[in-house]
């Protein structure tokens, strides 16, 4: 490995690349190169000499992750299997499959997602008596979510859900399965309850890197903590002015905790920008600066200034979006651009549907973030239900989900004998069956037997062929056609294309999981790793791909971490742009709603548009709005303002021919 650093780095880079032994704080602006460093930072620790799998990087989305093994890969030219590149997440789920057995899970547990955790929280809340339809079920499981994670703490108004959670909690562990803020919460009690596994980890992990600290939730510092301060050798890198997600437990504060845990620390701010001109930065500067509860630093470009910001503002959402369109075609024809250079980013996704008509007319191509994911479709779930029962029997969610799909006649009746069962032997749904198929007095019709017989021998047959030599692709399409799922497509829709492009969809599945098992670069092709890989993609928070070329359509929370050669901020209006429920909840909210602008001011590289209207629909009704206060802070001198004028009447249209009229009879 014979890699230039000083030269293929700027010095404040450099610097924060070398300093490796202690605690290093970067406090890295928007496009000064964090990934860079940190890519160059693991590359530097290797020509050290320091074995990779003493390196510990966490960040927060698995593209981030797969992004920065392949770029390190490609520097250093090694293939690095023993180095941890991962997410907090993905990193939970590694320490758990090698010890969760200690906490009384066994090593096979399976991950819930959302959809399951609420799956779950349904049936357990009609046992205890409440009602599913005066109860918000995904509330409650935010509540939870806030309560195990340390956001929230039990108030008189969610008090009445204690036995809930409790009952939630247990049978978690009854179905041997865990959630995504087990995957935080378990290790640490792992690692603060039994000293010889923290010993394991510490002994393994010697450097450590967090990127974008800023949006570490308390318990995730906590969690990265605990191995990281006997050696003290950890850098974060992160900016507060791009703190963002406070409603999901993220907390700029950390940054101060970080400085009070390591005295001694070493701060280096990276400032110059390699994203934005000149002029786009000044504006982002300036807006930022009115923030209060920040660290002082100004990012600044040694390239042209550029053009100037533009900020338009039209008589409604509709002319908006067509104004919007006919910019991104203008650019595109004078910059020859592909569609994919532009971001189109708004406050929330409610305001997209003008834009999306408005590009629909002009025959722009574009894509909404935040679309459901693939692993997400019903048809993929289904299969996915048949894996996860094949790989833990004792998941009662995923085996009543499919226990009838497709169709076998086991009746309602035949569930609930068989749940009672499972009572009464405390005991899973799936060794209940294995129970009812063995016994002579089971209280059960014979064709029912007979269906759960066929069902528990076929996930019995799968299980050996799955844990065998043989090809998982090859064994799960084996299962698809064995189950007859196609003929259960067609009798579920009877358009034909339905059924096909559903099925499609189940081969897409079968193809992900030959990928993944044909990888050479995947050490573990397991059917256990597999399952809890698509679990973790599945949870994602950012998804967003650019290999398309489509106009990005997104939230400004979606937009973090991308850039975009021209960016529309659409609705920059003072209910929107700071957004009023944020405000109402808390007047301090004003600095996280300033630094969701800053982000969106700091995507844009070369163009920046910023729109506003004079009225906006809002619940089927027409209502005056006003222009952002964030614009006022901007200097005028960066901003050119285009105002639309007025539509005309047909008054107008009659006043102007009259003029027109009278011009040519002079003449």
């Amino acid at each position: 490995m014979d890699i230039d650093f000083k030269n293929s780095l700027n010095d404040r880079q450099y610097e924060a690349v070398r300093m490796y032994n202690g605690p290093v704080l970067i406090l890295a602006g928007a496009g000064s190169g964090k990934t860079r460093v940190i890519i160059y930072r693991i590359a530097y620790l290797l020509q050290q000499g320091i074995p990779q799998k003493s390196i510990l990087a966490v960040t927060f989305t698995n593209k981030a992750a797969r992004e920065m093994s392949t770029r390190v890969r490609d520097l250093v030219g090694r293939n690095l299997r023993n180095l941890t590149i991962s997410t907090f997440h993905a990193f939970g789920s590694k320490i758990l499959r090698e010890c969760i057995h200690i906490l009384g899970y066994r090593l096979n547990f399976s991950i819930y997602d959302q959809q399951d955790k609420v799956t779950l929280l349904k049936d357990l809340a009609r046992e205890a008596g409440f009602k599913n339809d005066s109860l918000d079920l995904y509330a409650v499981s935010n509540i939870f979510s806030g309560i195990k994670m340390g956001r929230l703490r039990w108030t008189s108004f969610t008090d009445q859900y204690k036995d809930l959670y409790s009952e939630y909690n247990s049978h978690l562990k009854l179905y041997n399965a865990v959630d995504f803020d087990d995957l935080i919460t378990l290790p640490i009690e792992l690692l603060k309850g039994y000293p010889d596994i923290l010993k394991k980890y510490r002994d393994r992990y010697s450097y450590f890197m967090v990127d974008e600290f800023q949006d570490t939730s308390l318990i995730q510092y906590e969690f990265i903590k605990l191995i990281a301060y006997h050696t003290k050798n950890l850098c974060v890198v992160g900016d507060d002015d791009q703190s963002i997600y406070s409603w999901r437990g993220a907390n700029y504060g950390n940054i101060l905790t970080f400085e009070q845990d390591f005295p001694g620390y070493k701060e280096i701010k990276l400032e110059q920008n390699y994203r934005s001109t000149g002029k786009i930065l000044l504006a982002a500067n300036h807006l930022i600066a009115h923030n209060k509860n920040r660290k002082e630093k100004k990012l600044w470009t040694g390239t042209e200034d550029g053009e100037f910001l533009q900020f338009s503002i039209h008589d409604n959402e509709k002319c908006e979006g067509e104004f919007i369109a006919e910019q991104i075609k203008s650019l595109k024809m004078k910059n020859r651009y592909s569609y994919s250079q532009f971001g189109v980013l708004v406050r929330t996704n409610s305001l997209t549907r003008s834009i999306e008509e408005a590009f629909v007319y002009a025959n722009i191509p574009y894509k909404v973030s935040g679309g459901m994911s693939f692993f997400q479709r019903k048809e993929v779930k289904d299969i996915i239900s048949y894996l996860r029962i094949i790989a833990n029997p004792d998941d009662d969610m995923n085996l009543l989900r499919i226990i009838n799909v497709p169709r076998r006649g086991i009746g309602k009746k035949s569930i609930q004998y068989i749940t009672q069962v499972a009572i009464n032997k405390s005991c899973s749904l799936y060794s209940a069956i294995m129970a009812i198929c063995h016994a002579s007095d089971a209280d059960i019709n014979k064709k029912a037997n007979t269906e759960l017989s066929d069902f528990a021998g076929m996930i019995e047959y799968y299980r050996q062929k799955f844990f065998s030599r043989n090809k998982m692709a090859d064994t799960l399409k084996s299962l698809v056609e064995h189950i007859d799922y196609w003929g259960h497509l067609v009798q579920e829709h009877k358009k034909g294309n339905t059924a096909r492009w559903k099925y499609m969809n189940v081969e897409g599945l079968i193809n992900s999981l030959a990928d993944y098992e044909n990888d050479p670069d995947n050490p573990e092709p397991g059917l256990y790793s597999y399952l809890n890989r698509i679990t973790i993609l599945t949870n994602d928070d950012n998804q967003n791909t650019q290999d398309e070329d489509k106009v990005n359509l997104m939230t400004i929370h979606s937009a973090k971490g991308l850039e975009f050669d021209a960016v529309f901020t659409a609705g920059v209006e003072e209910t929107i742009i700071p957004h009023t429920r944020s405000i109402e909840e808390d007047a301090s909210n004003i600095e996280e709603e300033r630094r969701l602008f800053y982000v969106a001011i700091t995507r844009a590289k070369k163009y920046l548009f910023l729109t506003a209207c004079r009225q906006r629909r809002k619940k089927g009704k027409v209502i005056d709005v006003q222009i952002s206060p964030f614009i006022d802070e901007i200097p005028d001198d960066l901003i050119e303002v285009y105002e639309e004028e007025d539509t005309f009447t047909q008054e107008d249209a009659e006043n102007y021919f009259q003029k027109m009229r009278r011009g040519f009879e002079r003449e």
